[in-house]
């Protein structure tokens, strides 16, 4: 169940060795046949960083035996769950905020540190629930363009830190470039800056780093610093519909958090929830196959001759050449949903990995459109 277990899994089996595993998990997932809801509705949706794999069967089973006690209130079995997730993370239950998808988590920061005109502090492009959220109750964003490498301008971040910055949020690995921050660099800058404000790092999509020893920043969190650590279900358990996610991040900060969290989870999503933590099956199948759809996807836009930034999460950022609206609308007409406009760069595009099928047909139609 522990994080580093799975990165000490990863390492063994090679990422870039030839998938050796995959057939074993292939197999485990199609157990139990079903048909592909992008591509039997004529769509093949790859614009959203979903993982179409999920929730596994196991999740499924442990959702439909919950039925019966879907008339009932969450709080009574939530707490089984918190003290899951306390144990996964290496901190005490006080340390958890259980929201419904770590959405709802950006949602709570974004309103309270942001009410009131306080100062927030982004990568530009980055993802952007917490950063509307908090404009919408009164918040000025410092929006901070991605480096040349299209990683967060850290150095760059540090220098618009005013009197009234409140949070500096770090998406990391970043959506939608797919980068990651060098771990040494990292931990420093986290570490420092979170004596001026709070650092709210968004970690979606940690599970696909293959990194040695890649660090959460749930460990400055152990340490006591003013961090809060959002994770979710969405990605690489494949729970995206059933909305679940937690924040991991000091008592006093997680009880304030608490009190600004509205629509909550539910008991369905709690009951897969406990479920995906124990399955390590289609956790590592998730992975491998979210790699294998990468170098899929890699191997499209090499022989395309288009650029593209290295990817440490399930999906590619790629410069496509041409405008994005009008690419968007011509993979439409091929039956492929590619990811939204991302300003400033409208030359550039971010596909999700989907199914091995989907992926496949993502680069026969972008070889039409572009060919």
């Amino acid at each position: 169940m522990k994080n580093i277990d799975r990165r000490k899994w990863l390492r063994t089996v090679g990422l870039s060795s030839g998938f050796a595993l995959m057939g074993g998990f292939e197999a485990l997932a199609l157990e139990t046949p079903r048909k592909s809801i992008s591509l039997s509705s004529g769509l093949v949706k790859l614009s959203s960083n979903e993982n179409p794999y999920g929730p596994s069967e196991r999740v499924r089973a442990a959702i439909t035996n919950t039925f019966d006690e879907a008339c009932r209130y969450p709080f009574a079995v939530l707490g089984d769950l918190v003290r899951m997730i306390a144990e996964k993370e290496g901190v005490t239950k006080d340390h958890i905020v259980v929201t419904g998808g770590s959405g709802e988590g950006l949602c709570a920061a974004g309103l309270v540190y942001g009410m009131g005109g306080g100062e927030i502090i982004a990568a530009d492009p980055t993802f952007q629930q917490l950063l509307r959220f908090g404009e919408a109750h009164g918040a000025y964003v410092h929006r901070v363009a991605v480096d040349a490498d299209m990683n967060h301008d850290l150095e760059a971040m540090a220098k618009r830190m005013t009197s009234k910055t409140q949070l500096i949020y770090i998406c990391n690995p970043n959506n939608p470039t797919g980068t990651i921050i060098e771990k040494n660099v990292l931990r420093d800058f986290c570490s420092s800056v979170s004596e001026k404000a709070v650092v709210f790092s968004d970690e979606a999509y940690y599970d696909f780093i293959t990194e040695p020893d890649y660090p959460s920043m749930v460990e400055l969190v152990k340490k006591g610093n003013n961090v809060i650590v959002s994770k979710t279900f969405s990605k690489v358990y494949g729970m995206a519909g059933l909305r679940i996610g937690y924040l991991v991040t000091r008592p006093d900060i997680a009880s304030r958090l608490k009190r600004s969290v509205m629509a909550r989870t539910n008991i369905l999503a709690i009951a897969g929830a406990k479920e995906a933590l124990k399955d390590d099956e289609f956790y590592k199948f998730s992975v491998l196959k979210a790699a294998e759809g990468k170098k899929l996807i890699y191997n499209t836009l090499d022989d395309l001759g288009l650029e593209y930034v290295k990817s440490h999460t399930n999906f590619v950022f790629f410069k496509s050449g041409r405008p994005i609206d009008g690419l968007i609308s011509d993979m439409q007409k091929e039956n492929v949903l590619i990811g939204r406009p991302f300003p400033p760069f409208y030359e550039w595009a971010r596909i999700s990995t989907g199914k091995i099928e989907e992926v496949e047909l993502f680069g026969k139609a972008l070889k039409k459109v572009l060919g």
